[in-house]
């Protein structure tokens, strides 16, 4: 990862608080955003808070550090813990890691790599989506898509051009389904046969949308643009 796993730490022992901020700290690609030894506390700051990675001691008073995962969403969790009887519990929760006290930096440091690469997935999943296409299954970033169409050869097939001028074809697919797999902020359809993708936009007309994307004579592709789909286009444009 280039940049810092941000970490929020809980457990309601100041000692092990203060060892565990100190382990943290020694590990690198770590940020330690803030500790706290007060799960209501906790759970009142994270909303102001920007982090990926939260780890949890499970023993508490008031809630404990199961009660805390389950009531937040979409974060990875470490759960630490002086007891073994909670891990099967805790991997129900799909925490990243269970980590038995006292621990040592080199089990932080397994915990942690085990986040990094998780998170790592997972921002992937979000930039890319897997299709079947003419030349087996393959992942396309979203970022590198500019144009879909409807294939002359066979209706079920959509032809997208990509960055630099290369073609793929998605075999047996419909524009329900794609849509459905692509993020809403950053395509659009035009018409019954095009969607576009709204960067590869460089002008339009009430009628018709001028594109980036070059053509087979490498002139620009312009698309017509239906009403039925003129007000979404115009909107998600802003």
């Amino acid at each position: 990862m280039s940049t810092k796993l941000k970490c929020l730490l809980l457990d309601d022992e100041l000692p092990g608080l203060t060892y565990l901020r100190m382990l943290c700290e020694q590990i690198n690609d770590v940020e330690v955003v803030k500790a706290f030894n007060d799960p209501q506390k906790f759970l009142e700051a994270i909303p102001q808070l920007q982090f990926d990675l939260c780890i949890l001691d499970i023993e508490m008073p008031g809630l404990n550090g199961m009660q805390v995962a389950e009531l937040i969403k979409d974060k990875l969790i470490i759960f630490t813990t002086a007891y073994k009887e909670y891990a099967a519990e805790a991997f129900d929760l799909n925490a990243v890691d269970y980590i038995r006290k006292p621990f040592q930096k080199e089990r932080l440091e397994k915990a942690i790599d085990k986040a990094k690469k998780m998170l790592t997935d997972k921002s992937l999943a979000k930039q890319s989506v897997q299709f079947n296409t003419d030349k087996g299954k393959a992942i396309l970033l979203f970022d590198e898509m500019l144009y879909i169409t409807t294939s002359d050869t066979d209706k079920r097939d959509k032809i997208v051009f990509l960055e630099g001028e290369t073609r793929i074809t998605l075999k047996n697919i419909s524009f329900k389904e794609l849509l459905a797999l692509l993020p809403k902020e950053k395509f659009c359809r035009v018409n019954k046969k095009d969607v576009i993708a709204l960067k590869a936009v460089q002008f339009y007309t009430h009628e018709e949308i001028r594109t980036k994307v070059k053509g087979k004579n490498k002139e620009a592709i312009c698309l017509p643009l239906n009403e039925s789909y003129r007000e979404e286009f115009k909107e998600k444009l802003g």
